[in-house]
């Protein structure tokens, strides 16, 4: 590769495998994003801890990691990231029950971060709105919205993060828009 060539996640992927060293490109490239995905499912406090998390079990899986079509290691950061999410709800859960549950942990939609959610509507009088057309998909259409509208991500690299083919991906997301489109009509025809 020529001197001046800035080396594309791939490459930095297959080089990691013999030379641990250049892993490190990796976090300065996306350790802002993966830090933002993270800050807006949990407390900031918890997101720099779990940031941590997420690039050390990178790391650990930087010999067994196929990358993606699109050539970034941001879909599989997401997707790390969103495992060390659960496990970090689960402890939560567990810790303040005495015992943990995941199904209340992933399921639920009180554990979205409604305040980041508010955070990034524009105007007030929609919020009810969002919440509720939010409310009405399961965890994994949400998190699949979420990704594509607040990470970027294309669907089919969406669809990785999630352990879902392009396909896949694609319908749960338009599924996912047409059931959300459903109720923020339902409540702009009641605001008339």
């Amino acid at each position: 590769m020529p001197p001046n060539q800035v080396p594309s996640d791939t490459e930095i992927l297959g080089r990691a495998k013999r030379d641990p060293d250049c892993f490190g490109i990796l976090y300065q490239r996306h350790g802002a994003a993966v830090l933002r995905f993270l800050v807006r499912r949990v407390d900031a406090g918890s997101a720099e801890d779990l940031l941590a998390e997420v690039f050390t079990a990178a790391f650990s899986a930087r010999l067994r990691v196929t990358p993606h079509d699109s050539g970034s290691a941001l879909p599989w950061l997401y997707g790390i990231a969103g495992n060390v999410v659960r496990s970090h709800r689960r402890k939560v859960v567990g810790i303040a029950t005495g015992k943990a549950s995941a199904a209340t942990a992933d399921e639920s939609s009180s554990s979205l971060d409604w305040d980041a959610i508010d955070a990034r509507i524009d105007a007030g009088a929609m919020r009810t709105a969002l919440r509720a057309a939010l409310n009405v998909l399961s965890p994994g259409e949400r998190e699949l919205l979420l990704l594509v509208a607040w990470e970027g991500l294309t669907p089919a690299e969406a669809g990785l993060a999630l352990g879902l083919s392009p396909e896949a991906a694609r319908s749960r997301l338009h599924r996912a828009r047409k059931r959300s489109q459903s109720v923020l009509d339902t409540f702009e025809r009641a605001s008339r």
